[in-house]
C-alpha cells in the first residue's frame, strides 16, 4: 500500500472527530486528499443548517491528511474558512485539499468544501510546520 493510503488510514482509525464526522477517505496521494461526510440531524445548529465547526472539522481533516500524506509530521498552525452556501440535512460534503506550497519547513493548503451538485459550501485555507521526524503510523 502507498505510504500516503497507509497515513490516511491511519489517522482516519485514530482521529476521534473523524470517527464522530463519519468521514470516508476516498482518495490520497502526496499533497492531496478527497474526503466525504453526510450531514446529520446531530450535526444542525439551531437554524437546522449543518453547524459550521462540522464543516471545518471535514476541511480540517482533509488538510491534515494532505499535509502528513509526505510522511514527515505535520502540525496546523493557522486556518480559516469562509462559508458561502449552507448544508442540509442528508447532504452529502466533499473536501477536496490540495498543497499549494510546501518547503522544509512549512507548508500551505486550500480545501474546498462542497456538495455533490458542485455547490461550494466553504473554502478552507491551512498553514501547518513540518516537523524533522516522520510520521510513522502505527
Amino acid at each position: 500500500m502507498e505510504k500516503a493510503e497507509k497515513i490516511a488510514r491511519y489517522m482516519r482509525e485514530h482521529d476521534r472527530v473523524a470517527v464522530w464526522l463519519g468521514v470516508e477517505v476516498l482518495e490520497v496521494r502526496p499533497g492531496y486528499a478527497r474526503m466525504a461526510m453526510t450531514v446529520r440531524e446531530d450535526m444542525l445548529n439551531a437554524a437546522g443548517v449543518c453547524q459550521g465547526g462540522v464543516t471545518f472539522s471535514l476541511a480540517d481533516f482533509a488538510f491534515a491528511v494532505a499535509a502528513n500524506s509526505h510522511g514527515r509530521l505535520a502540525l496546523a498552525v493557522s486556518a480559516q474558512i469562509y462559508y458561502p452556501a449552507a448544508a442540509r440535512l442528508g447532504e452529502r460534503l466533499v473536501a477536496e485539499a490540495r498543497e499549494v506550497h510546501r518547503t522544509e519547513k512549512t507548508g500551505l493548503y486550500e480545501v474546498s468544501v462542497s456538495k455533490e451538485d458542485g455547490t461550494l459550501v466553504a473554502f478552507f485555507t491551512g498553514q501547518v510546520v513540518r516537523r524533522p521526524q516522520e510520521f510513522n503510523p502505527g
